[in-house]
């Protein structure tokens, strides 16, 4: 049997098992109605959502069960059953168990979170079994409520998912294309595409307006900088989302656009007077309630002029309740960061952080370092007093709501004939390609060299920067757009920058991809400096934050891609070579060098 043949008998077989394990009637598409209709919340399969009945349900749980319906965790392993041995043995290390679907099991929990770290996305069947298979876990223990199976797909620089799934531009790349038509369009494909891989939260959009050049974490993960022009692509890609089925997560609340440390390793400070907040980081997330976003996610940074206790966001209930809540009216789940962020832990132990966040507000605990300590902690604070019962009983049933306006408790699980006929097929590709063909950023051409002539194969040669790519699955972006410029009749050539200075002579131009130069001197710097000198133009191509080229020697075109996926190296390469007109506007200011909005035609 050849291998994909194996793959689509396992996951059929697997999405059978859990159809007869759930107690449902079609083995096509499960549902999760229990032997016991009692425990049912739903009814029959299609009804809308009830909120009294869900709340009596809920009020039906154990205290067990309920807190566990608050965490969402990671856990290692391809397969939810049977794990690589290494994978297993860090379940083991971490929860006291060997697999994923024993830790849904022991912890009734409310969702998983998908990593490619953890293994959990190697390829779109692999991902489709795992999603029935911990399903089928949730579905055969406790109180029998399908997952709410996550993950941070937001395309561009930050993916967990990758080829053969398709892969589009990233939410700056969106923003310098400026049409919110092309950005619900890139939602409901993204969107389609993880309802039929079994995951239906994305943690996107970023609603955060980046004002910073010297942001660390955001960059081109925000649309831009104008928080009009970013709100209108966060409620049109929470549209999207939502609209292929999959709940939205506008993060990170209250935003973290004007931060200058990384929340992963630090805790930041913004600094923006409450007057600034309303302007300027308050209008995107405004947006996305108005639009129906079903979560909010919270950040860990420390934000004065709405809180002075010095407490985090994620734990801060001036923020999470006063003004999510109450000031924005939102009333859907509101989800941490991750818990195990340095962030969220400088403050507070591992122990008090979930405890804390829940009585900020919050609803959602993501991945917290210890999950028996947290588990145990909220357990504790309710016995305690700490928390009420009453309290997470309003959690839980926020949960349950965005599970059934989600259809899970119509259809929890997902079928090979959904990922074939979904995933990254010709029309996906298509549309990330035309989406991306308004996005590349014309920044200078002083000498009229864009468009380069293809029709008489030119020779060039192509070097610099070769990040990773998000999900390893795509480039390296100098070997990527080498090919694509040869594809449209050039003589490409990519050479690390050890060897591009020397190899330069004799070349139409030399293409150069930078990636985050530094301000202070740097070798990205000095390879320009370099080329230029040698006498061959230089074209420079920005592919991640479009600040570079205020960092670099003015080169004799230059161009911002905003990625360095495949995706945004084909569509440079056209507009390279004229076969598509450049269409990009910036979102953000380069400082020194061009304002918002800047960008060339020809």
């Amino acid at each position: 049997m050849p291998p994909h043949a194996s793959r689509r008998t396992l996951l059929t077989a697997a999405a059978m098992v859990a159809v007869t394990a759930a107690g449902a009637a079609s083995a096509a598409l499960g549902t999760p109605s229990t032997p016991d209709d009692a425990r049912s919340p739903e009814g029959p399969p299609g009804r809308r959502p009830d909120r009294a009945r869900l709340a009596r349900f809920v009020d039906r749980m154990s205290l067990d069960e309920k807190v566990g319906q608050l965490f969402v965790s990671r856990a290692y392993g391809h397969s939810a059953t049977d794990p690589d041995p290494a994978d297993a043995e860090q379940n083991q290390t971490l929860f006291g168990v060997r697999t994923a679907a024993e830790l849904v099991a022991r912890y009734h929990l409310g969702g998983i979170v998908y990593f490619s770290w953890a293994h959990n996305t190697r390829t779109p069947h692999q991902i489709a079994a795992l999603s029935v298979a911990l399903q089928q876990a949730a579905l055969t223990s406790g109180a029998r409520i399908p997952l709410l199976l996550s993950t941070d797909q937001e395309h561009g620089a930050v993916a967990r998912i990758g080829a053969p799934a398709t892969l589009l531009p990233g939410a700056m790349a969106l923003g310098a294309g400026g049409s919110t038509a092309d950005a619900l369009r890139a939602a409901r494909v993204a969107g389609a595409e993880l309802a039929a891989l079994g995951i239906r939260q994305d943690y996107a959009p970023v609603a955060d307006v980046n004002v910073n050049p010297a942001n660390p974490v955001i960059g081109v993960r925000s649309f831009g900088s104008d928080p009009h022009a970013v709100a209108a692509l966060v409620a049109a890609q929470v549209r999207g989302y939502q609209g292929a089925g999959v709940a939205a997560t506008a993060k990170h609340f209250p935003g973290h656009g004007d931060t200058e440390t990384d929340s992963h390793v630090g805790l930041p400070v913004m600094r923006h007077t409450r007057a600034v907040w309303e302007e300027l980081d308050e209008p995107p997330f405004r947006a996305a309630v108005k639009a129906g976003v079903d979560a909010v996610m919270t950040a860990h940074i420390v934000f004065p002029a709405l809180d002075p206790s010095g407490d985090p966001a994620t734990l801060s209930r001036p923020i999470v309740t006063g003004i999510l809540r109450e000031r924005l009216g939102f009333q859907g789940v509101v989800v941490t960061d991750a818990l195990d962020m340095a962030g969220v832990r400088q403050k507070y132990g591992d122990d008090r952080v979930p405890v804390l966040a829940l009585l900020a507000g919050c609803d959602q605990l993501l991945n917290p370092p210890d999950l028996g300590l947290a588990y145990r902690s909220v357990l504790a604070a309710v016995e305690a007093g700490e928390l009420t019962e009453a309290r997470i009983d309003e959690s839980v049933l926020r949960i349950l709501e965005l599970k059934s306006r989600r259809g899970l408790f119509d259809e929890a699980y997902t079928t090979t004939e959904a990922v074939d006929a979904t995933v990254g097929i010709r029309r996906h590709r298509d549309a990330a390609d035309q989406i991306a063909a308004g996005t590349t950023t014309l920044l200078a051409n002083p000498r009229g060299l864009v468009p380069i002539d293809a029709t008489s194969g030119p020779r060039l040669l192509v070097t610099g920067t070769d990040p990773a790519s998000p999900t390893g699955t795509t480039g390296p972006p100098t070997a990527v757009l080498a090919r694509e410029l040869t594809a449209l009749g050039c003589r490409a050539t990519a050479v690390p920058p050890a060897r591009a200075v020397a190899a330069a002579a004799g070349h139409a131009a030399v293409l150069v991809c930078t990636y985050n130069v530094p301000e202070e001197d740097n070798p990205q710097r000095r390879l320009v400096t370099d080329l230029i000198a040698s006498g061959v133009p230089v074209i420079l191509l920005a592919v991640r934050n479009p600040y570079d080229p205020a960092r670099l020697p003015a080169c004799a075109a230059e161009l911002a891609t905003y990625s360095w996926t495949d995706v945004e190296m084909r569509a440079a390469a056209r507009v390279l070579t004229g076969a598509a007109r450049p269409a990009g506007r910036l979102p953000v200011p380069v400082p020194g060098r061009y304002p918002l909005g800047h960008g060339l035609t020809r």
